[in-house]
């Protein structure tokens, strides 16, 4: 018998005593309010009049063109409001809040796109919002600092470990754990005790949802492969979800190797990381042999979190997903390339599956389909990519 929150043996709920009850709380509203009809009309109303949803499904005739393989589609999340995927679940777990009687919510950050989705909706629900985010990550991200305080929230800087998203997320625990009876803590990804990893999966699945559709009524077909960068990996199981059974679709996950994976500057989780717990879920970690979290690094604020969602971990093992490496250096020539190929900046988390579609892509027959989610668009990163390449642009 499959158990609930359980991918294989991944999953879980290793959480403190003090957070059970509310990790049961929210499993008890969610199962409710998921097959509540006003509460699905209403998600679906924001999704289409606030969030700017279905999201376009694009053809890249010149990438196409010019890679000489698969005919490419992106499917342009970042044409959503706030400029990523994010806001799919944000409002999906703020409507949750709200039902639930919470007047607080708080959440983690790294690249600042959850951050932004998540100040958003606060103040379209009229809520008192707080963000932990990595000091490392507000200095990279400093324009999504601005956004999020511009739309009311409160941005506390995590300086302890390394100051990225793990640091941020530790943070964000600690609050809830202490504010537990008032305070909604709103997780950006497919992490975390269960119900979070289901639950995000849900609210993101409209994502895969749409792209069948889509390439039913241009193609009249499934898609032959599928990419998705892949840090926590919201954006990720929203594309593949609706697509797991179908065995003749390829999915393929992208993650950062940074300055490369067999150097200790990489935060590519599945390609060399191992079973653990951590923030209240089992899943695959970079950790040391003592089962300490290990430092991560990636240019890309988003993606360099030293463990992966549990049922991405699940999908490696079993072998329905493939999940390859991508470093900085790759990341940023894709990031160029869509940019003078397509005339659109992608984020550099995004960067990351356009790099690996670029390798995959020319392998393909001219038959086939390649759909890429581009998750979220570019802007907040062109003053760190600028920096990367030494640069000097007036910010």
């Amino acid at each position: 018998m499959k158990k609930v929150g359980r991918y294989g043996e991944f999953g879980g709920q290793y959480v403190p005593e003090t957070l059970m009850n509310a990790v049961h709380e929210l499993e008890a509203a969610y199962e409710k309010y998921s097959k509540d009809a006003e509460f699905n009309a209403e998600l679906k109303r924001l999704y289409h009049e606030y969030a700017n949803r279905p999201s376009m499904l694009y053809f890249a005739k010149r990438m196409t063109e010019d890679l000489g393989g698969a005919k490419i589609y992106l499917k342009r999340e970042d044409l959503n409001h706030t400029g990523a995927h994010k806001i799919n679940n944000v409002l999906g777990q703020i409507l949750l809040a709200q039902r639930m009687g919470k007047k607080r919510i708080i959440a983690e950050t790294g690249a600042g796109q959850h951050g932004v989705a998540t100040a958003t909706a606060a103040a379209l629900f009229n809520m008192k919002c707080e963000i932990y985010m990595g000091v490392k990550d507000m200095e990279r991200q400093a324009l999504n600092v601005f956004r999020m305080r511009l739309l009311g929230a409160e941005v506390t800087g995590v300086d302890s470990g390394t100051g990225t998203l793990k640091d941020a997320v530790n943070e964000a625990m600690r609050d809830w754990c202490t504010n537990v009876k008032d305070t909604y803590y709103l997780i950006g990804s497919t992490m975390g005790p269960h119900p979070y990893p289901m639950m995000v999966r849900n609210f993101q699945k409209v994502i895969g949802q749409e792209i069948r559709r889509q390439l039913q009524e241009r193609e009249g077909k499934l898609p032959d492969c599928i990419v998705a960068c892949v840090g926590g990996g919201s954006n990720a199981m929203g594309a593949f979800y609706e697509f797991i059974p179908e065995k003749t679709v390829r999915l393929v996950g992208a993650e950062a190797a940074g300055k490369g994976v067999d150097t200790a500057l990489h935060a590519a989780t599945i390609t060399k990381g191992t079973p653990g717990i951590f923030h209240g879920m089992k899943s695959l970690f970079l950790q040391n042999e003592e089962g300490q979290i290990m430092p991560v690094y990636s240019i890309s604020a988003g993606l360099d979190y030293p463990g992966v969602g549990p049922e991405h971990a699940e999908l490696a093992r079993s072998g329905r997903a493939q999940y390859v490496a991508i470093t900085d250096d790759e990341a940023v020539s894709a990031f160029e390339y869509l940019s003078k190929m397509e005339g659109i900046i992608p984020a550099i988390e995004s960067s990351h599956a356009i790099a690996a579609a670029m390798r995959i892509a020319p392998t393909m027959k001219k038959d086939q389909i390649l759909v890429i989610n581009l998750s979220g668009r570019g802007d907040k990163d062109v003053a760190s990519i600028a920096k990367y390449q030494g640069v000097q642009i007036n910010e």
